[in-house]
């Protein structure tokens, strides 16, 4: 079973593309011509194990955060593609990772209904010159397009860049572990045979 989802946006605001591969090995060619934000898309793959393929550009000139949610829509709208009908899948992922003084923790439901609970202290400044706030806006457009009930927490951390990594590599770790196949999964878990 191949499980890849491939999506291609374009508005007036933008034109991204979005490649994964849920079965990878954390290869990835990113270019969204934010900097930072191209190292935590790279992370991302590596840290999950996907494959991952991401173009994207847009008015960067007014501001990054059309590009960064429209980003995340199309993460969430390629990973629904891939998961196909989420047979066999583990469904639920955690994970708590810390990078240096900061440490996240992230918990994922593949529910098919989108939430997210974002606990992170982002609002005092920049990292170079991306807003960390951002961070939440494509974490709740990937959870709005891909139905995915996220709870993410910064326990800690004082750099911001610290913080935010931390975030994108836990949730890496978690979803890895939410799309992961298990032979002894029949159908979806779920008591109501769909999710």
């Amino acid at each position: 079973m191949v499980r890849c989802g491939k999506i291609e946006r374009k508005t007036a605001e933008t034109d991204v593309s979005v490649e994964i591969s849920l079965d990878g090995t954390g290869k990835s060619d990113i270019a969204t011509t934010i900097p930072f934000f191209d190292h935590m898309l790279t992370l991302l793959a590596r840290h999950g194990l996907f494959d991952l393929v991401v173009k994207g550009t847009g008015d960067i000139d007014v501001d990054y955060h059309h590009l960064v949610e429209d980003t995340g829509l199309c993460l969430g709208a390629a990973l629904v593609k891939a998961l196909g009908d989420k047979r066999g899948i583990r469904r639920y992922g955690f994970a708590s990772i810390p990078m240096d003084e900061s440490l996240c923790q992230t918990s994922i439901d593949l529910s098919g209904r989108s939430n997210l609970i974002f606990n992170a202290s982002l609002e005092r400044g920049a990292i170079r010159d991306f807003d960390p706030l951002l961070t939440r806006e494509f974490f709740k457009a990937l959870c709005d397009e891909g139905g995915i009930t996220l709870h993410v927490t910064v326990a800690y951390g004082t750099n911001f860049h610290h913080m935010v990594e931390s975030i994108f590599k836990s949730f890496a770790h978690a979803l890895d572990g939410a799309t992961s196949l298990d032979s002894r999964i029949e159908g979806v878990l779920s008591t109501k045979g769909s999710i």
